[in-house]
């Protein structure tokens, strides 16, 4: 036992002293001195029962405290996850790579063996920075005690300026029980993206001036913007009388769905995604995630289109498509700059002739989609996806959303008027993101002073990856409900085969992708500590969701919904 003050001690002070107020993990040998630390401390330490879920609470922690951030500038968003060394890093790869792809803010540490020791390979050994570093802005180690404030900082700061993401540290157990007179460096102001630059302004600007039928594919950058982002994009919408899209695989809301110029999300369909794009100018606005889940056969945008690339981050610009005019910077800044360019060029008959063809796709894409998520069993007692939405819609309008539906997204999405800062979604695809995150989310929901409702909704396949998430939210009183849509079987692996290899449901016997015997999901839930009830028709959903709101803590809804 050490008696002066170490670097598990100033490696919690410097948490402290950047606004941070849980620490999520899961402990092991190589960190006891910080949780030993953490418990002398003010921090909060949010167990997971997997180093995937502390990782995932995390994330889902920063997403929303990003939002919240947006209206209070003293608001710290960045999530801190502290995992065991290099097979408790290995387990939490999954959700390091779904924080990449959302953007989410996040530090995560992982202790490690003294430096002295490692050349016995002793077990647990691994590179812990090597395995990181993919799915990180940045992944280093701290290999010295005076170097830690320094790095600390830094990892902060990396997470949190534009474009978002994780970070990785290694927290080597010698040098957190070393002793030191180091302090905590001072984070100091995390600077925007900018504005753009203005040639390349001017030049987008002309091009959508000049366009015939604009279009506008909006991608989750917006959001990460803030809402003032979001108005943003609506205002340039209706001063260039573009059409607009959500990206393939948004989760985030870019742009109000009940906006006349709103059409839809593009569908990760090779066909239906080439026709919403086929146009003579395209603007794509903080996209990330635009293209299909497999391979698509021919170009999603024709090669002859204007395009038009803006992100705050320069990866993205011109990535898969050509940038015929290409701006980096805060794309909340830049729409601003955009809309005072394009002001008063255009005449109202042109927008209005824009508008109109607007319309025109509109009414034919709302005819494709209406009955999304309704299914065709007309004789099963089970609600639909298209009924479990629209029962959520009607009695928590205005919760705080965090969906791992996977099959059951596009309901939701085509349903529900999402207001901005009321939804995420698991971006990277891999399962097992939404469930902890949406423990994260209602942590940090739980830090206003007015908060919002939480809703988990999630897939039974996804609720089954780790279920034991419940344990840390009703452990730490978390206020949530997660509803889980159950078909009992991995839906989107079945859609995937007949789009991948053809035929008819019936030609295959689908290996692997039933639930059965069923888990029992409810006593799965109470023995977690949660409340938990299945509802097996469409009439019970809105009672027992107005029931579970209404109670402080966890609950969970395994609602029955077919195909």
């Amino acid at each position: 036992m050490t008696d002066g003050y170490t670097g598990a001690d100033l490696f919690t002070d410097a948490l402290e002293s950047y606004g941070v107020d849980y620490l999520f993990g899961n402990p092991g040998t190589t960190e006891l001195p910080i949780v030993d630390a953490i418990g002398q401390s003010d921090l909060e330490y949010v167990l997971g029962l997997h180093e995937d879920i502390a990782v995932g609470m995390a994330s889902g922690y920063a997403q929303t405290r990003r939002y919240h951030s947006h209206h209070d500038e003293s608001i710290n968003p960045v999530g801190v996850a502290n995992l065991h060394i290099a097979p408790g890093l290995a387990h939490g790869l999954g959700n390091l790579y779904a924080a990449k792809i959302t953007g989410a803010p996040v530090v995560v540490t992982a202790g490690n063996h003294s430096t002295d020791f490692r050349h016995e390979e002793p077990i647990l050994s691994g590179g812990l920075v090597e395995m990181a570093e993919q799915f990180c802005k940045w992944s280093d180690e701290v290999l010295d005690v005076e170097a830690l404030p320094t790095m600390l900082r830094r990892a902060f700061r990396v997470a949190m300026t534009p474009p978002t993401g994780p970070v990785f540290l290694g927290l080597p157990l010698d040098v957190m029980l070393a002793e030191t007179d180091a302090e905590p460096e001072r984070l100091g102001a995390i600077p925007n993206a900018g504005s753009g630059d203005p040639a390349q302004l001017e030049h987008a600007a002309d091009l959508l001036v000049d366009a015939d039928n604009p279009v506008m594919v909006v991608g989750d950058h917006i959001a990460r913007s803030g809402a003032d982002a979001v108005a943003a994009a609506v205002e340039l919408a209706e001063a260039t009388g573009a059409r607009v899209h959500g990206e393939i695989l948004s989760s985030e809301v870019d742009f109000p769905t009940d906006h006349d110029q709103w059409v839809s999300y593009i569908p990760p369909n090779e066909n239906l995604a080439s026709m919403l794009m086929d146009t003579d100018t395209v603007a794509f606005i903080g996209c990330s995630t635009n293209t299909t889940l497999t391979r698509h056969e021919e170009a999603l945008v024709d090669p002859e289109t204007t395009c038009i690339h803006v992100s705050d981050d320069d990866w993205q610009v011109g990535k898969n498509q050509p940038a015929d005019a290409a701006v980096i910077g805060d794309p909340g800044l830049i729409l601003q700059g955009l809309i005072e360019r394009v002001q008063g060029r255009l005449s109202e008959e042109t927008v209005g002739e824009r508008l109109e063809n607007v319309g025109a796709i509109k009414e034919m894409v709302d005819a494709k989609m209406a009955g999304m998520g309704e299914g065709d069993a007309e004789d099963d007692p089970r609600a639909s996806k298209a009924e479990l939405v629209d029962a959520m819609e009607r009695v928590a309008g205005d919760a705080a959303i965090v969906d791992e539906g996977v099959t059951s997204k596009y309901a939701m999405l085509t349903r529900w008027n999402l207001a901005p800062e009321q939804y995420i979604s698991n971006k990277g695809g891999g399962l097992g993101y939404g469930l902890p995150a949406s423990v994260g989310a209602a942590i940090a929901e739980s830090q206003r002073d007015d908060p919002r409702d939480v809703i988990g909704f999630i897939g039974d396949g996804s609720y089954l990856y780790y279920p034991h998430s419940i344990y840390s939210a009703a452990r730490h009183d978390v206020d949530l409900t997660v509803v889980i849509s159950d078909n009992r079987n991995y839906r989107i692996l079945k859609d995937n085969t007949l789009k991948l290899m053809g035929g008819e449901e019936t030609d295959y016997e689908f290996t692997a992708m039933d639930f059965d015997p069923a888990v029992d999901l409810v006593k799965n839930a109470e023995s977690h500590g949660a409340r938990a009830e299945q509802v097996e028709t469409p009439d019970g959903i809105e009672g027992a969701l107005e029931e579970a709101l209404a109670r402080d803590g966890t609950d969970v809804l395994d609602v029955l919904v077919h195909d």
